[in-house]
């Protein structure tokens, strides 16, 4: 597991998740569109849902637990973008490829 740090919170993700979120986020900011991020709360760390608004003005630092980088998915990074770009923001789903939980 990762740490995703952000305005001084600290939220966990796979690594594979999160260097799918590096590549949308690096692209959104880029590009200088802010953006809603969620996601769902697992029920072992007590459930509810998160929203951060990703902002060009608020440091973001990421890191990783493992050293090897993560096979990339173009086509989930393509779906991950098209939702970013929505009103309701990016919703972080379930990786396509794991089936796994965030």
């Amino acid at each position: 597991m990762g740490i995703l740090s952000y305005a001084g919170e600290e939220f966990d993700f796979d690594d594979r998740v999160l260097v799918h979120l590096q590549i949308v986020i690096s692209t959104k900011l880029r590009r200088g569109e802010d953006f809603f991020l969620s996601w769902l709360q697992p029920v072992e760390r007590g459930s509810g849902r998160h929203a951060i608004w990703i902002d060009n003005g608020v440091p973001l630092h990421i890191f990783y637990s493992g050293s090897k980088i993560p096979t990339i998915d173009r086509d989930w990074i393509e779906s991950l973008l098209a939702s970013a770009g929505k009103a309701s923001g990016l919703q972080l789903g379930v990786d396509p490829d794991t089936k796994g939980s965030l």
